[in-house]
Protein backbone atom coordinates (compact mmCIF):
# COMPACT_ATOMS: atom_id res chain seq x y z
CA UNK A 1 0.00 0.00 0.00
CA UNK A 2 1.17 3.32 -0.78
CA UNK A 3 1.87 6.22 1.89
CA UNK A 4 -0.38 8.33 -0.19
CA UNK A 5 -3.45 5.45 -0.33
CA UNK A 6 -2.87 4.83 3.48
CA UNK A 7 -2.76 8.41 4.33
CA UNK A 8 -6.33 9.13 2.62
CA UNK A 9 -7.53 5.79 3.47
CA UNK A 10 -6.97 6.49 7.41
CA UNK A 11 -9.27 7.42 9.85
CA UNK A 12 -9.06 8.23 13.83
CA UNK A 13 -12.10 6.74 15.80
CA UNK A 14 -13.57 8.14 18.58
CA UNK A 15 -16.26 6.68 20.35
CA UNK A 16 -18.99 5.46 17.57
CA UNK A 17 -17.61 8.34 14.86
CA UNK A 18 -14.68 7.87 12.39
CA UNK A 19 -12.85 10.96 11.20
CA UNK A 20 -10.55 11.23 8.24
CA UNK A 21 -6.74 11.84 9.07
CA UNK A 22 -6.25 14.03 6.46
CA UNK A 23 -9.05 16.28 8.18
CA UNK A 24 -7.17 16.48 11.30
CA UNK A 25 -3.75 17.28 9.30
CA UNK A 26 -5.55 19.41 6.98
CA UNK A 27 -6.93 21.66 10.34
CA UNK A 28 -3.56 21.86 12.11
CA UNK A 29 -2.11 23.10 8.82
CA UNK A 30 -4.62 25.64 8.52
CA UNK A 31 -4.53 26.59 12.55
CA UNK A 32 -0.78 26.92 11.25
CA UNK A 33 -0.96 29.38 8.80
CA UNK A 34 -2.88 31.69 11.10
CA UNK A 35 -0.71 31.84 13.55
CA UNK A 36 2.02 32.74 10.66
CA UNK A 37 -0.23 35.05 9.20
CA UNK A 38 -0.99 37.04 12.72
CA UNK A 39 2.82 37.32 12.75
CA UNK A 40 2.95 38.40 9.30
CA UNK A 41 5.36 35.78 7.61
CA UNK A 42 5.23 34.70 4.31
CA UNK A 43 5.29 31.18 5.49
CA UNK A 44 1.77 31.16 6.29
CA UNK A 45 0.58 31.42 2.67
CA UNK A 46 2.34 27.64 1.31
CA UNK A 47 0.93 26.13 5.10
CA UNK A 48 -2.38 27.33 4.90
CA UNK A 49 -2.21 26.09 0.98
CA UNK A 50 -1.14 22.78 1.98
CA UNK A 51 -4.29 22.49 4.39
CA UNK A 52 -6.47 23.78 2.25
CA UNK A 53 -5.51 20.69 -0.50
CA UNK A 54 -6.35 18.30 2.06
CA UNK A 55 -9.97 19.65 3.51
CA UNK A 56 -10.86 20.33 0.10
CA UNK A 57 -10.70 16.62 -0.37
CA UNK A 58 -12.77 16.09 3.03
CA UNK A 59 -15.47 18.29 1.94
CA UNK A 60 -16.27 16.02 -1.37
CA UNK A 61 -17.09 13.02 0.55
CA UNK A 62 -18.79 11.42 -2.01
CA UNK A 63 -15.32 11.32 -3.85
CA UNK A 64 -12.77 11.03 -1.56
CA UNK A 65 -14.34 9.59 1.50
CA UNK A 66 -13.54 5.50 2.43
CA UNK A 67 -15.15 3.57 4.79
CA UNK A 68 -17.69 4.93 7.20
CA UNK A 69 -16.30 8.90 6.71
CA UNK A 70 -18.27 11.50 6.06
CA UNK A 71 -19.44 10.83 2.49
CA UNK A 72 -21.56 14.02 2.06
CA UNK A 73 -20.69 16.65 -0.56
CA UNK A 74 -20.63 20.33 1.12
CA UNK A 75 -19.61 22.65 -2.39
CA UNK A 76 -19.24 25.76 -0.41
CA UNK A 77 -16.95 24.63 2.32
CA UNK A 78 -15.28 22.53 -0.76
CA UNK A 79 -15.15 25.94 -3.21
CA UNK A 80 -13.90 27.70 -0.44
CA UNK A 81 -10.72 25.53 0.06
CA UNK A 82 -10.39 25.37 -3.86
CA UNK A 83 -10.58 29.41 -3.66
CA UNK A 84 -8.22 29.76 -0.77
CA UNK A 85 -5.54 27.73 -2.16
CA UNK A 86 -6.23 30.32 -5.61
CA UNK A 87 -6.46 33.63 -3.54
CA UNK A 88 -3.60 31.91 -1.27
CA UNK A 89 -1.25 32.03 -4.36
CA UNK A 90 -2.13 35.71 -4.80
CA UNK A 91 -1.11 36.66 -1.16
CA UNK A 92 2.34 34.12 -1.19
CA UNK A 93 3.29 36.24 -4.46
CA UNK A 94 2.15 39.79 -3.04
CA UNK A 95 3.86 39.70 -0.27
CA UNK A 96 7.45 37.40 -1.31
CA UNK A 97 7.21 40.68 -3.79
CA UNK A 98 6.74 42.99 -0.72
CA UNK A 99 9.47 41.68 0.85
CA UNK A 100 11.69 41.52 -1.35
CA UNK A 101 11.15 45.32 -2.11
CA UNK A 102 12.05 46.07 1.36
CA UNK A 103 15.15 45.84 3.74
CA UNK A 104 16.12 42.33 5.10
CA UNK A 105 14.15 41.13 7.96
CA UNK A 106 11.36 43.17 7.83
CA UNK A 107 7.42 42.05 7.77
CA UNK A 108 5.58 41.16 4.72
CA UNK A 109 3.03 43.48 4.69
CA UNK A 110 2.06 46.83 6.94
CA UNK A 111 -1.32 46.53 8.59
CA UNK A 112 -4.13 49.03 8.21
CA UNK A 113 -7.90 49.95 7.62
CA UNK A 114 -9.45 49.77 4.09
CA UNK A 115 -10.06 53.51 3.03
CA UNK A 116 -13.82 54.75 2.54
CA UNK A 117 -12.67 54.15 -1.35
CA UNK A 118 -12.01 50.67 -0.88
CA UNK A 119 -15.58 50.09 1.17
CA UNK A 120 -17.56 51.38 -1.93
CA UNK A 121 -15.74 48.28 -4.15
CA UNK A 122 -15.72 46.13 -1.58
CA UNK A 123 -18.88 46.00 0.24
CA UNK A 124 -21.40 45.52 -2.46
CA UNK A 125 -18.78 43.26 -4.79
CA UNK A 126 -19.16 40.84 -1.60
CA UNK A 127 -23.16 40.95 -1.74
CA UNK A 128 -23.05 40.34 -5.42
CA UNK A 129 -20.44 37.69 -4.71
CA UNK A 130 -22.22 35.78 -1.56
CA UNK A 131 -25.87 35.68 -4.28
CA UNK A 132 -24.27 34.60 -7.21
CA UNK A 133 -22.55 31.45 -5.12
CA UNK A 134 -25.51 30.80 -3.18
CA UNK A 135 -27.19 30.19 -6.40
CA UNK A 136 -24.45 27.97 -7.92
CA UNK A 137 -24.49 25.59 -4.56
CA UNK A 138 -28.75 25.58 -5.46
CA UNK A 139 -28.01 24.39 -8.69
CA UNK A 140 -25.45 21.86 -7.82
CA UNK A 141 -28.57 20.10 -4.66
CA UNK A 142 -27.45 22.36 -1.76
CA UNK A 143 -30.74 23.37 0.12
CA UNK A 144 -31.89 24.27 3.29
CA UNK A 145 -30.94 26.06 6.69
CA UNK A 146 -27.18 24.69 5.68
CA UNK A 147 -26.92 26.77 2.45
CA UNK A 148 -26.79 29.66 3.81
CA UNK A 149 -24.24 29.11 6.33
CA UNK A 150 -22.33 26.88 3.88
CA UNK A 151 -22.54 29.82 1.25
CA UNK A 152 -21.47 32.52 4.03
CA UNK A 153 -18.69 30.40 5.10
CA UNK A 154 -17.47 30.68 1.56
CA UNK A 155 -17.67 34.32 1.13
CA UNK A 156 -16.43 35.22 4.45
CA UNK A 157 -13.01 33.16 4.04
CA UNK A 158 -12.45 34.55 0.24
CA UNK A 159 -12.71 37.73 1.83
CA UNK A 160 -10.68 37.77 4.94
CA UNK A 161 -8.28 35.97 2.61
CA UNK A 162 -7.90 38.41 0.24
CA UNK A 163 -8.01 40.97 2.96
CA UNK A 164 -5.24 38.99 4.74
CA UNK A 165 -3.24 39.77 1.21
CA UNK A 166 -3.22 43.32 1.76
CA UNK A 167 -2.98 43.74 4.94
CA UNK A 168 -6.37 44.86 5.79
CA UNK A 169 -7.32 44.98 9.57
CA UNK A 170 -10.58 44.30 8.93
CA UNK A 171 -9.93 40.58 7.80
CA UNK A 172 -9.49 39.46 11.21
CA UNK A 173 -13.39 40.65 12.19
CA UNK A 174 -14.25 38.89 8.72
CA UNK A 175 -12.61 35.46 10.10
CA UNK A 176 -14.47 35.78 13.28
CA UNK A 177 -17.59 36.06 12.04
CA UNK A 178 -17.23 32.97 9.62
CA UNK A 179 -15.86 30.71 13.04
CA UNK A 180 -18.98 31.58 14.44
CA UNK A 181 -20.60 29.96 12.21
CA UNK A 182 -18.54 27.39 11.15
CA UNK A 183 -18.01 25.35 14.51
CA UNK A 184 -22.09 24.45 14.42
CA UNK A 185 -21.72 23.96 10.51
CA UNK A 186 -19.00 21.36 11.38
CA UNK A 187 -20.43 19.33 14.19
CA UNK A 188 -23.29 19.01 13.41
CA UNK A 189 -22.74 17.57 10.05
CA UNK A 190 -19.56 14.93 11.77
CA UNK A 191 -16.60 16.98 10.93
CA UNK A 192 -15.69 17.11 14.46
CA UNK A 193 -11.69 18.21 13.78
CA UNK A 194 -12.77 20.86 11.45
CA UNK A 195 -15.42 22.00 14.44
CA UNK A 196 -13.13 21.92 16.88
CA UNK A 197 -10.20 23.89 15.14
CA UNK A 198 -12.99 26.25 14.05
CA UNK A 199 -13.52 27.04 18.01
CA UNK A 200 -9.64 27.11 18.44
CA UNK A 201 -9.26 29.65 15.65
CA UNK A 202 -11.46 32.12 17.99
CA UNK A 203 -8.74 32.69 20.52
CA UNK A 204 -6.41 33.00 17.51
CA UNK A 205 -8.01 35.69 15.47
CA UNK A 206 -8.70 37.40 18.66
CA UNK A 207 -5.32 37.87 19.04
CA UNK A 208 -4.49 38.66 15.49
CA UNK A 209 -7.13 41.19 15.18
CA UNK A 210 -5.37 43.13 18.21
CA UNK A 211 -2.29 42.50 17.13
CA UNK A 212 -2.66 44.29 13.83
CA UNK A 213 -4.69 46.82 15.28
CA UNK A 214 -1.73 47.78 17.46
CA UNK A 215 0.40 47.53 14.43
CA UNK A 216 -1.65 49.48 12.53
CA UNK A 217 -1.61 52.44 14.74
CA UNK A 218 1.71 52.42 15.89
CA UNK A 219 2.40 52.58 11.46
CA UNK A 220 -0.09 55.75 11.39
CA UNK A 221 1.50 57.62 14.42
CA UNK A 222 5.39 57.13 12.74
CA UNK A 223 3.69 58.24 9.52
CA UNK A 224 2.02 61.09 11.36
CA UNK A 225 5.09 62.20 12.90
Amino acid sequence: MSVIKWFFESTIHFGSKSIALREVVGGVLGLSSAILGAHRKVSAWPVGIAGDALLFTVFLGAVFAYGDQPSGNFYGQASRNLLLIIVSAYGWVRWSAHRRRGEVGTAAVTPRWTTLREKQILIPAVFVFFLVSQEIFRALGESGTWLFVDTWIFTGTALATYGMSRGYVEFWLVWIAVDLVGVPFALKNGYYPTGTLYAIYLPFVIWGFVSWLRISKESKSITAI
